[in-house]
């Protein structure tokens, strides 16, 4: 955790002094703008950073998450960005909420600025626990999340995914993993409408991670693979 850790900080770093405004889309080519786009839905595709097991019904999980997404393009996002040679790496920092409800369902949302730029996202997940899991036996879970991005006025962007997880707690501790299938919609607007076509591609996704629970404090760490892309994300919260 403390390796992943590191990794988010040194990208937030290296990120800051990059992020620059998405307005030169219309200057990729069709190819081009496929390779960014599946670098974006790597970064903006929801993350829930959790375990399969349901929240309760009282359950509410609120605080910050931190995402790290490599980019496999990054010369696309050097032509589709003002004043930019490249983007290795784009961090988002984002606010989270979970709420549990009755009969093992969890809802979720996110919503993400990043700083010096207009790319905004906000997102939203729907979980429900097959099995919610006891101290012998895991939980399993399946999740239908989605995710937009606004901001941009030259881009129409969304993605919705399936995923099923499963988790089993140990002390402090619950480890998980899942695999899942996103699907996502690029859209151009504007001037790039004139030279770029709609894009729509499927990703498998394979996830796993760490919770750890100190009283009403968590700690969560992820690595995601999408397609290509990879992102790892940490998260802190409330639970109350």
């Amino acid at each position: 955790m403390k390796k992943w850790a590191l990794g988010l900080a040194l990208g937030l770093a290296a990120s800051s002094a990059s992020a620059e405004t998405l307005d030169q889309i219309q200057d990729l080519g069709q190819a081009t703008f496929k390779a960014f786009s599946k670098d974006l839905a790597g970064a903006i595709g929801y993350k829930a950073i959790s375990p399969a097991e349901p929240l309760g019904i009282i359950g509410f999980d609120v605080g910050v998450q931190l995402t790290a997404t490599n980019m496999e393009s990054p010369a696309a996002w050097g032509d589709a960005m003002s004043d930019s040679g490249g983007l290795d790496t784009l961090v988002l920092p984002k606010l989270y909420v979970q709420k549990g409800l009755p009969l093992g369902i969890d809802v979720g949302a996110y919503y993400v600025k990043v700083p010096d730029s207009n790319i905004e996202a906000w997102g939203g997940e729907l979980k429900y626990a097959i099995l919610s899991g006891s101290t012998v036996t895991p939980a399993v879970a399946v999740r239908g999340t989605f995710s937009g991005l606004f901001g941009v006025d030259q881009l129409d962007f969304e993605t919705r995914s399936l995923d099923i997880s499963i988790s089993k707690g140990f002390l402090m501790f619950t480890p998980y993993a899942g695999i899942g299938q996103q699907w996502t919609t690029s859209t151009p607007k504007g001037d790039a409408a004139s030279v770029l076509k709609k894009e729509s591609f499927s990703d498998s996704k394979v996830f796993v991670g760490m919770r750890m629970t100190l009283g009403v404090f968590n700690v969560s760490a992820e690595h995601e693979t999408l397609g290509d892309v990879s992102s790892s994300s940490i998260k802190l919260g409330i639970v109350f």
